[in-house]
């Protein structure tokens, strides 16, 4: 609940909203609750970003006490000059910070509170949207760098891979069932498709301009189908591989 300065939880069953609100001394004018975690289930806690501050909130849902954080704090200069655009948590509901304004992701320990920074080998790669797979590797584009990147969180370091177009500028990254990335251009209209193991792109250059943002793919479907919506265009856009 972006302006409102608050969390909500929506029940299918009772059709009922349990909202839990930043405390009245914590909430600030320019308060904004942006990315939340989905990996409640391991501790009772979740993870959500204020941007206003960009600084990390952790919410205890039995309490409703939000615990803040500021994992930017470690990084060279300070906290300033750096802004956390996405949170992603893994198994262990340990939190992972992208940084838009540099090159850098910050770890945040679940048990121990502990800070851990790591950096692209893309100056000034500004990372965008990513998302976390079942071997807690996670994946992020990198919107200057023109790059999809990884961060093993287990060997501790980041492998990025180049786009074949220059500023494709992507936004987000998404694998299908075969292991191939998938990723789009802000800028450039392309879908791309890359291959992990050789690095290898196909391009599938839409038919208008679109402003690419959120990627899904569908992994029902052979070969899987990828989708995404067109900002410019007011429509949905499927592509449908051949191979």
């Amino acid at each position: 609940m972006m302006y409102q300065g608050g969390v909500a939880r929506f029940d299918p069953k009772t059709e009922k909203f349990q909202i839990w609100q930043l405390p009245p001394e914590r909430l600030k004018d320019d308060s904004q609750l942006n990315m939340v975690t989905n990996q409640a289930h391991v501790d009772g806690k979740l993870w959500v970003n204020d941007a206003g501050p960009s600084t990390l909130l952790r919410l205890d849902l039995a309490t409703g006490k939000f615990e803040e954080f500021d994992p930017f704090s470690i990084l060279p200069g300070g906290r300033q000059g750096y802004s956390i655009y996405d949170v992603r948590a893994d198994s262990q509901n340990n939190v992972y910070v992208t940084d838009f304004q540099k090159n850098y992701v910050v770890k945040v320990d679940a048990k121990t509170g502990k800070f851990t920074a790591y950096q692209t080998g893309t100056p000034f790669s500004r990372n965008r949207r990513g998302r976390i797979d079942d071997q807690d590797r996670f994946w992020f584009a990198e919107y200057r760098g023109n790059k999809i990147a990884m961060l093993d969180t287990r060997e501790e370091r980041i492998q990025e891979w180049p786009l074949p177009t220059k500023f494709t500028q992507p936004y987000d990254v998404i694998w299908d069932k075969n292991g191939q990335l998938w990723t789009g251009g802000m800028t450039s209209d392309r879908v791309v498709r890359l291959d992990p193991k050789s690095g290898e792109a196909v391009e599938y250059p839409l038919p208008r301009d679109t402003n690419m943002r959120r990627m899904f793919v569908d992994n029902s479907t052979t070969p899987p189908t990828f989708w995404v919506g067109s900002n410019h265009g007011a429509s949905i856009v499927r592509v449908e591989p051949l191979d």
